[in-house]
């Protein structure tokens, strides 16, 4: 992904893009795959990076819900898992099958997992991912060492997809960038262009590097900015109702160790009436998630105590080694975009996790809600709009099918396997110049030759891109991070220029963005 190249494509006066979308997480994403598989053309714009806010801060699964089961929202969990496997099947290089362990403690809740995970696997269909069953008390304690052991029966198993969701968010960037979408991060969207009839035909982006901005032209555009939908819909009706309400959910990360052996585990019932998952990955352990209202939307949330109490507490009932706050390696925060419940009503648990399409008066497209599992599925259905808005006829959607870029079912490349097929131009990086096999960090596998190819290849523009994003220490040990910025930072500056008082203002933007990260 040339970013320069693609900025070049906005400065043609005369070109229309077919849909122009605002937003570059999983829903913008997902909206831009799906255009481009039926031949539209697309720009798409973000104003920070790409994943940068609800996006990268997951739990890391590829997952049908299986609290939404228990809730009731069927529909939603048929879609997911539908969307599950294709995810697995078109990313295979990013994403893999998990096995989950719910312990069991009372013979009912035997008799009521193993019955809902049946099911589970039924609605998954031809798509499974390996078939739940109950498993002994032994066997649950050999897989699951560090368990506590006093009342316990056995555990059920059942399986579900794990993935690097903003290495995944910037895979579907590459994919739409090679179909000749011109994707473009760090551009902020600073008005909407109307025609005579209050219809919206256009939009005025400013390039946030280059201090420039650009009018384009566009049959329709789409807002997908998460928790961040009521600023563009403010801006188009400057006295719209609120129609999201942010709802955070944190996550801490801890040695492995504190869990043991390859399995997750999953808590079906805590105080809060959520579930809490212990899932490792990429080495560590993370621990989440929580639900909590907050008023106001941020690109950087941050974890309250009591919520750093609650998952500390939970996972402290089932653990042996009981987690404090100092075997915290970092701690991140996301917002979910839901949809702003009626009036009178505060349960977020309660408000479904579907996606939500909203059509204005102008012909402004907001997507909203949704999951990071069903984001191709919400790309489809939002560009379904693009016929009733234009009455052009829309090709098939061909975006179920489609292999994301660096897919491979080869060989496994290390600590390099998430870059798929790259991984093979990062070694000859290596082997051309070999200063750039030096790793960021003694602990840690990452090299110099992934701070290059983040910057050439994959539009990295600041040090937080490449720790936080490309790779992805920022969460799984902000402070190792910490210690890897300046290396990180004077690479940078060799492709990018800017000098030292570049290099001074990335450090201490990291620095306080990092802090963050450290409890």
């Amino acid at each position: 992904m040339d970013r320069n190249k693609n900025i070049k494509q906005l400065e043609s006066k005369e070109k229309v893009w077919d849909i122009v979308v605002i937003g570059g997480g999983a829903s913008g994403l997902g909206v831009a795959l799906d255009a481009l598989s039926r031949g539209l053309s697309v720009a798409l714009f973000e104003k920070a990076d790409y994943a940068k806010g609800t996006s990268s801060r997951s739990t890391k699964l590829v997952h049908g819900g299986v609290r939404y089961l228990a809730q009731g929202d069927v529909m939603l969990v048929f879609e997911a898992l539908k969307e599950r496997g294709r995810m697995l099947k078109n990313a295979p290089h990013l994403t893999h099958n998990q096995p989950f362990i719910i312990p069991i403690y009372s013979w009912f809740d035997r008799i009521q997992y193993s019955v809902g995970l049946k099911l589970y696997d039924w609605m998954a269909g031809r798509l499974r991912l390996g078939k739940s069953k109950f498993i002994s008390r032994k066997e649950t304690l050999t897989r699951l060492p560090q368990l506590k052991e006093k009342g316990l029966h056995g555990g059920v198993v059942y399986y579900d997809g794990q993935f690097d969701d903003a290495r995944l968010a910037l895979s579907i960037a590459q994919t739409c960038n090679e179909m000749g979408g011109c994707m473009v991060n760090y551009a902020k969207v600073d008005a909407l262009k109307k025609d005579a009839n209050g219809k919206i035909n256009g939009l005025v982006v400013r390039d946030v590097i280059g201090n420039k901005d650009y009018t384009l032209q566009a049959k329709m555009v789409v807002n997908a900015t998460g928790v961040f939908a009521d600023k563009i819909l403010k801006m188009d009706q400057p006295d719209a109702v609120k129609s999201i309400q942010p709802s955070q959910g944190i996550h801490l990360v801890l040695d492995q160790s504190f869990l043991g052996g390859n399995d997750a585990l999953m808590i079906p019932k805590t105080s809060d009436g959520r579930v809490l998952f212990a899932v490792p990955w990429q080495g560590k352990l993370v621990l989440g998630t929580t639900d909590t209202l907050r008023e106001k939307a941020k690109l950087e949330p941050e974890a309250l105590k009591s919520e750093i109490d609650f998952v500390l507490e939970t996972a402290s009932a089932y653990l042996t080694r009981q987690p404090t706050r100092a075997d915290v390696l970092s701690v991140y925060a996301g917002l979910r975009p839901l949809a702003a419940p009626k009036e009178g009503s505060t349960k977020t648990k309660e408000i479904s996790r579907s996606h939500k399409i909203i059509l204005s008066e102008s012909n402004l497209v907001t997507l909203t809600g949704g999951k990071w599992t069903t984001f191709r599925k919400m790309g489809e259905d939002t560009v379904e709009y693009f016929a009733k808005i234009t009455g052009q006829k829309l090709s098939k959607s061909l975006s179920a099918e489609k292999h994301l870029h660096g897919y491979t079912k080869g060989k496994a490349y290390g600590h390099l396997a998430g870059y798929g097929t790259d991984a093979l131009q990062i070694e000859a990086l290596m082997k051309s110049d070999k200063e750039l096999k030096e790793k960021l960090h003694p602990d840690y596998p990452y090299t110099l030759a992934e701070v290059v190819w983040a910057v050439r290849n994959e539009m990295a523009i600041k040090v937080e891109d490449v720790l936080s994003r490309r790779i992805r220490i920022l969460f799984l040990d902000a402070k190792a991070a910490i210690q890897m910025a300046p290396k990180v930072a004077a690479i940078m500056e060799q492709e990018l220029g800017g000098g030292e008082a570049w290099i001074q203002q990335e450090l201490a933007d990291f620095q306080k963005v990092a802090q963050k990260y450290i409890l």
